[in-house]
């Protein structure tokens, strides 16, 4: 962000100060927010649509993420170590997987 600060002497004989400027201040600044080519390149993705389709169904995954942490506990480690929380999550992914596909095989019943 850069921001300008400017006299308000300026100010008050200024044409475009309507809207601008403010009657009685004593300081006047204007900020520019300057975005690097990382932000540039998200804001162009994010308006794109692919982004838009990948939005519309985020929510489907975002329900078995939310599935995961309070219906299997895996919000928080339950042994220590890195291999730990792999063996965890293995589990647990493996136990919602195998609870989605007893479901199928009754529904095709």
């Amino acid at each position: 962000r850069q921001t300008y600060y400017f006299d308000t002497e300026k100010c008050k004989v200024c044409p475009f100060r309507e809207g601008c400027y403010t009657e009685g201040a004593k300081s006047k600044t204007y900020s520019v927010t300057i975005k690097s080519t990382e932000h540039k390149e998200q804001e162009t993705f994010q308006n794109s649509d692919k982004f838009k389709e990948l939005a519309r169904s985020r929510y489907k995954i975002e329900a078995k993420n939310s599935e995961l942490k309070h219906g299997h506990g895996y919000d928080t480690a339950s042994s220590a170590g890195l291999f730990g929380m792999e063996i965890q999550g293995a589990t647990t992914i493996f136990a919602v997987n195998l609870k989605r596909i007893l479901t199928l095989l009754k529904e095709k019943e």
